[in-house]
């Protein structure tokens, strides 16, 4: 039976995230069965991994946060990340962090394969 993998995808930088979405599902779609939900930013990912955890067997956070003047960037990143970490840790479930971390738009358009990555991570921690 295929594995069901729940991609929960930030939208605000909406071209970023679509690479990182094109990338994982290009990755996985013939491996496992996708549900794909979106949200507005990358702080709401973990939460709604966190309402689902118990209808997947795998996740893929995928979004994009880039650094501005204020602090901000910091904050939501450390704040994601560890909520992810966290969240793989207590369900025992894989979560590929795909949610990519730059300085500038440049940087995270040369990140779309990111997705593929998380994607990947997922897959390797469900064949264990």
């Amino acid at each position: 039976m295929k594995k069901k993998i729940l991609i929960v995808v930030a939208s605000y930088y909406e071209n970023i995230a679509r690479s990182l979405l094109k990338s994982a599902i290009n990755k996985i779609k013939t491996k496992c069965s996708i549900k794909v939900i979106n949200v507005p930013g990358a702080f709401e990912i973990p939460v709604t991994i966190g309402k689902n955890l118990n209808k997947f067997d795998g996740f893929i956070a995928l979004g994009c946060v880039i650094k501005g003047q204020t602090p901000h960037f910091d904050f939501i990143s450390k704040a994601t990340t560890d909520a992810l970490m966290t969240l793989s840790i207590t369900s025992k479930k894989p979560v590929g962090n795909g949610v990519i971390t730059c300085l500038n738009k440049k940087q995270a358009n040369e990140r779309g394969r990111k997705g593929s990555e998380a994607a990947e991570a997922v897959l390797s921690v469900l064949s264990q």
